[in-house]
Formats: C-alpha cells, structure tokens, sequence
C-alpha cells in the first residue's frame, strides 16, 4: 500500500497534482478541503464549525480534524492506496495519522512538499479566487494569514517526516506538467 502526504502551502497546487496523482497510480485522494466544503454546503454540525475557522483563513481545530479524518481512513482500509491532500495540518495530527495507519499495520511512505514562493502562491490564489466562489481566496489579506498560519503551524509538519526519513522536496514551479512529473519521478521510487 502507498500513502503520501502531498504537502504546502494554499494556492501550491496539492488539489490539482493529487487528482492526476490518484488517477495515475489508481490510489485514494481525500482532500480535508473538500470535506469541509461539503459539509459547509450541506451545514451539518461540522460544517458550520468549520466554516468559522476557514472564512478567517485559520484552520479548522485539531480534534475535529483527526475525529473526521480517522472516520475517513477507517472506511477505506482496502484501497491500494491514499494521497492525502491537506491533511495533516499540525504535528498531532501526523502523530494522530501515524497511530491510525500503525493500527491498521500500514504507514506514511512518503511526504512530497511542493516549494513555491509566497508571490506565486498568492497571484494564484487571488486568480482562483477570481474563477471560484472560494471567499477566502478572494480576499489579500485572509490569503497572507492563510499562508502565515501555514509557515507557522503546518510547515512543522514536514520536520516530522524528515525525521523519519520520508520528506522529499518538490519544486512546485512551473507547468502543471512539469510539476506533475518532478512528482511522478518520487512515487515511481515508491512503488
């Protein structure tokens, strides 16, 4: 079974390279964005909680996160794989993912953190937010907080899988071709 975290910061591209990627190694995505935006849409209990955290630009707590997360990896324990997109967010929710695929006898096998610059991630974000209804890529300032809360407590995140020898960098410039490829180059390592 492969599992990759497909790691950076908002506007890096994970939701777009985690599509291509799912396709081409026929693996699981789950996206925690996508979750929360369903259940923002349909407002359940959790949407509405989460919807008050997203509409600043803060994450969505931790034990909200890992309860739904978890909830997810158990109903899929027969998948060849996952990529794991947004997710996990803080050191304890990769120990908490750590302890839920330990249990299920199967690991991370490997981080990919895309590198872009703060001036590409936000003309990205402000031109998706141009294209989309997403509120808060529409908005400057919610865009530099967003990527503030990341370099303050997500980017964390990848020192615990570097430790563990599972980190790889990934220049996440360029076309999403060429990005796709630089990606395929360490998951081909994998499997």
């Amino acid at each position: 079974m492969i599992n990759i975290v497909l790691f950076g910061p908002p506007g890096s591209g994970k939701g777009t390279q985690a599509i291509k990627l799912s396709e081409k190694y026929d693996i699981l995505h789950i996206s925690t964005g996508d979750i929360f935006r369903a259940a923002i849409k349909n407002q359940t209990e959790l949407g509405l909680k989460a919807k008050a955290y997203s509409e600043k630009g803060n994450l969505v707590p931790d034990k909200i996160t890992i309860g739904l997360m978890n909830e997810v990896i158990e109903k899929n324990k027969n998948v060849k794989g996952i990529i794991f997109d947004g997710y996990p967010r803080s050191v304890l929710q990769a120990e908490s993912l750590d302890e839920v695929l330990t249990k299920n006898n199967i690991s991370v096998s490997k981080m990919i953190l895309l590198d872009v610059s703060e001036e590409e991630l936000i003309s990205r974000l402000v031109n998706r937010g141009k294209d989309s209804e997403r509120k808060d890529d529409q908005d400057a300032n919610i865009i530099k907080n967003r990527i503030s809360v990341y370099n303050k407590t997500t980017l964390p995140v990848a020192k615990h899988y570097e430790n563990q020898d599972k980190l790889a960098h990934i220049k996440g410039e360029g076309t999403i071709i060429e990005i796709f490829e630089r990606i395929c180059e360490v998951v081909d390592n994998i499997v």
